[in-house]
């Protein structure tokens, strides 16, 4: 028998998610050490430095955001910082600045603002840090990584 099998269930907090349901509205500082969905309303500021931050279909934030990762798939207005990478999915809406290592706008998704690529955020073995910037407008055209 494996060691996780053996643990309590509060005890996975690397792969627990906690949510904000849909008729939830919250205004203020959301922070934490966990994943979390929003799928209510968030006006403020969501930081969640290392960890995944997931906006559902039904959610309305207005906030700026910090984490690791950040996956939208409803509407959001407010600068996104991410580590890793955003994505904003087909029928996600992001109206502000991004600034990430990684970043996918998939058909159909809209997208109002800049994107900065910071690489430095990504762990490089030298001290180099390479930065570029590119500006995108309403609607992508295509699914686009970088």
């Amino acid at each position: 028998m494996s060691t996780d099998a053996m643990r309590p269930l509060g005890a996975t907090a690397d792969r627990a998610t906690a949510r904000l349901g849909a008729s939830l509205h919250v205004k203020g500082e959301i922070s934490g050490n966990e994943d979390l969905l929003i799928d209510g309303s968030v006006e403020g500021l969501i930081q969640l430095d290392e960890r995944k931050l997931t906006i559902g279909a039904t959610a309305k934030v207005t906030a700026d955001i910090i984490a690791r990762e950040v996956v939208v798939y409803g509407n959001v207005k407010g600068n996104l910082r991410a580590k890793d990478r955003i994505e904003i999915k087909k029928d996600g809406s992001v109206n502000g600045d991004l600034t990430t290592a990684r970043i996918m706008i998939e058909d159909g998704a809209y997208f109002k603002g800049s994107i900065e690529i910071d690489k430095s955020a990504e762990k490089e073995p030298s001290g180099n840090a390479f930065a570029r910037s590119s500006q995108a407008s309403a609607g992508a055209a295509a699914t686009k990584t970088i």
